[in-house]
């Protein structure tokens, strides 16, 4: 897997570098976990570490700076740009604890995305890349967020952005709640970045749920029990097979 280097400014590259380097030493040992345990069989053929703005607005044009495809993993490692878009996801409301907590956002939770965007390759998932990505997806999405956050956080890291959001959840909920987790899809995107990011909170809450309080944390109970719900025919939505349709009301 390359690495590959997209800023505009050789002061850009400059000012990143050390960051860079240290994701890649622990993205190894990531790497290795997933090809272990989680069907990491074929990686990307690179990662392309570059600036928000481009990432945002030449290789896409979604508001998140970090996305995958089959081949190449986008990132920005720029920590403060990250500490910015969290914070702006409160859409100016008040609320101490998140925005301390954003605006302290450690190295580490900005590694998990880049864990996110390479658990998304794990061939345990049932989508392909050049499929349309509408059925379950939740699922795909929320163990994305839930397994890199489990294994490249301490307890207490993970415990506090698991409160976070759950806070969030419900801060927004009257708001961006008034459709099922079914629903994430491609069209998720076409919102604004608290719209699009409401579904990604619950999508790792419900993980949450399903890997601690119904699989005693065995992710890959978790993972069969997604399989099951395939080879029978997905004669009901994901929710339904896994009987969490209500976890977040009535909507699901």
């Amino acid at each position: 897997m390359k690495h590959i280097y997209a800023f505009e400014k050789k002061e850009d590259y400059e000012k990143y570098q050390s960051i860079i380097e240290r994701f890649r030493k622990r993205l190894i040992e990531f790497q290795q976990i997933l090809e272990k345990d989680f069907a990491l069989r074929e990686l990307p053929k690179g990662i392309v570490w570059t600036s928000v703005e481009l990432a945002t607005t030449t290789f896409s044009d979604v508001p998140i700076p970090a996305f995958t495809n089959r081949d190449l993993i986008y990132i920005s490692p720029d920590l403060s740009s990250w500490r910015e878009l969290f914070i702006s996801q409160l859409e100016g409301r008040s609320n101490t604890k998140i925005e301390d907590f954003y605006e302290n956002l450690s190295e580490d939770h900005i590694f998990t995305i880049v864990g996110h965007e390479l658990m998304h390759h794990s061939d345990f998932f049932l989508e392909d890349f050049d499929e349309e990505r509408e059925d379950g997806i939740w699922f795909e999405e929320g163990m994305c967020e839930y397994l890199p956050r489990k294994f490249l956080l301490d307890e207490d890291e993970f415990t506090s952005i698991s409160v976070v959001e759950e806070e969030l959840v419900d801060m927004f909920k009257a708001k961006y709640g008034d459709h099922s987790l079914e629903a994430f899809g491609s069209t998720s995107y076409q919102g604004s970045l608290t719209s699009i990011m409401f579904d990604y909170w619950r999508s790792f809450l419900a993980i949450k749920y399903l890997v601690e309080d119904r699989a005693n944390d065995d992710m890959k109970q978790v993972f069969r029990e997604y399989h099951r719900w395939h080879e029978e025919g997905r004669k009901v939505t994901l929710l339904e097979h896994f009987g969490i349709q209500n976890l977040f009301g009535s909507r699901g």
